[in-house]
């Protein structure tokens, strides 16, 4: 009788120790929650700067449209974003 009261406590406590080993270190452990949770806050600071960037590339398509085009922003967008220069700049090499 004793024996099987002693396997029956070793059986428990090797399923408890089982269960508590991959509550933390499993799959979907605590460990692994913790992970997606540090890469949710990733993509949502991501998610942030590319909202910005779209908000500032939706206003310079707003100023580019035909019925209300800005010079400026033209030649600012023609110079920084596609390399171009006008004919009178003098453009100065870097020295290393």
């Amino acid at each position: 009788m004793r024996v099987r009261q002693v396997l029956v406590l070793l059986t428990c406590l090797m399923a408890s120790a089982y269960f508590a080993y991959h509550a933390f270190y499993g799959r979907h452990g605590f460990l692994a929650r913790q992970a997606l949770i540090e890469r949710a806050q990733m993509l949502d600071f991501e998610i942030t700067s590319l909202d910005s960037v779209h908000a500032k590339l939706r206003r310079d398509v707003a100023l580019l449209t035909p019925e209300m085009a800005n010079p400026d922003m033209v030649e600012e967008i023609a110079r920084d974003v596609l390399g171009y220069v006008h004919p009178s700049d003098r453009i100065l090499p870097q020295s290393h």
